[in-house]
């Protein structure tokens, strides 16, 4: 008798098709390793948006905070509430700009801390808190030093802070801003953005607001991203924010200073072999066509789950710990292989897209570089419709 639907358990197919394995030990490895290059007094922010960079946050945050992260950092209120929802009780800042009555309701009631990046936002906080009788909300002022994103210019940085210092239930946690060319050997624009911001502070400093008086309450300051936490000591300051680092690469190649291992693997079984003969074509539009009998594998994975589509013809994947390449366009929900010279592959077997596999292995900077993009993208592209499987 064949089983309905609802008898068969979901779990029982997460591995049927394509997943991503996301390793917890090289991830709580690489929040060690990063906590060595940290001075005692500088914290560690864990930037878990964007779902972990495709991780999964929830599981990432729990684990990062056991390994010696003290904050989160989430792009949206939602990706905050999630994390509340799951239990995370860890200081979580949003590190984008919220505006909305709804928001700030949200932000109070889930004890978020808030990015305030202009005037009129910290107004409009200031009368929806005061409306709601809500307590003192931390919040963290965002400076523009040469980013050109959020934040006032760090020349108005005094009047900004002065304005908030003024305004009824906000307490001013942090201030802080973000670099732009971090990962360069060129660091000229670094440090004027370093120089800017450090003027700022103590242009707010020579005001003498009360805040900057008490060094054991006076905000935390923070510019350093992965690549500046990398680079050198002088850019950590209170606490860093690292994202890409803790997941296991590096923002370029020269910052290599501590061993980083990759947390994501991406793979996917074959669902069809079978030979094809000289002159066949293969997939959408012909744009391969065979010059010689080949053994080719249907891998059950394609664009609709992540794969680059630009990647067609041009990427290759691990099968038994030997480098195949794929061939064709890559579909949205498939792709194919050419495994002839790898004896007898059988429908199932495990391919590696990203990952390792023996002595082989494929990292999302492979990919990136060719594609000219960042390893940032390729990282967060991958679909939810693919299960993420810890491994611990």
């Amino acid at each position: 008798m064949t089983l309905g639907w609802q008898q068969v358990p979901i779990a029982t197919m997460r591995c049927d098709r394509a997943w991503v394995e996301i390793n917890l030990a090289a991830l709580a490895h690489n929040i060690r390793q990063l906590k060595h290059l940290l001075s005692l007094r500088t914290q560690l922010m864990a930037v878990v948006k964007a779902d972990a960079y495709g991780h999964g946050a929830v599981t990432v945050a729990e684990t990062v905070l056991q390994a010696g992260a003290t904050w989160l950092g989430v792009a949206t209120v939602p990706e905050g509430i999630e994390l509340r929802e799951a239990g995370i009780t860890a200081p979580i800042l949003i590190l984008g700009a919220t505006h909305t009555l709804e928001q700030i309701k949200a932000i109070a009631h889930w004890q978020l801390q808030p990015t305030l990046c202009n005037f009129k936002q910290a107004l409009v906080f200031a009368e929806a808190l005061t409306a709601m009788q809500s307590e003192v909300l931390p919040v963290h002022i965002k400076l523009d030093t040469g980013m050109s994103r959020l934040g006032p210019p760090w020349q108005q940085a005094v009047e900004f802070v002065q304005l908030i210092a003024r305004l009824p239930n906000l307490k001013i946690a942090s201030i802080y801003s973000h670099l732009a060319t971090a990962e360069s050997p060129d660091q000229t624009i670094l440090r004027q953005q370093q120089q800017n911001f450090e003027q700022a502070i103590a242009q707010i400093k020579h005001s003498k607001l009360p805040l900057f008086q008490d060094e054991q309450t006076q905000p935390a300051l923070h510019l350093a991203n992965s690549a500046a936490t990398l680079t050198a000591s002088d850019l950590h300051y209170d606490m860093v924010r690292v994202g890409l680092a803790m997941y296991g690469l590096y923002p370029a190649c020269h910052l290599s200073p501590i061993d980083l291992k990759p947390v994501m693997q991406v793979k996917a079984r074959i669902a069809q072999v079978k030979t094809i003969p000289t002159g066949t074509g293969v997939s959408y539009g012909h744009k391969f066509i065979s010059d010689r009998p080949i053994q080719l594998a249907v891998v059950g994975i394609g664009y609709a789950d992540g794969v680059p589509r630009n990647l067609s013809n041009q990427m290759t994947v691990l099968v038994r710990g030997q480098r195949v390449p794929q061939i064709g366009a890559i579909t949205m929900d498939q792709l194919m292989l050419d495994v002839s010279a790898i004896a007898d592959v059988q429908e199932g077997e495990v391919v590696t897209l990203l990952g390792e596999d023996g002595t082989e292995k494929i990292s999302a900077d492979d990919w990136a570089t060719q594609l000219n993009t960042i390893s940032w993208e390729i990282l967060c592209s991958f679909k939810h419709r693919l299960p993420r499987i810890a491994i611990p």
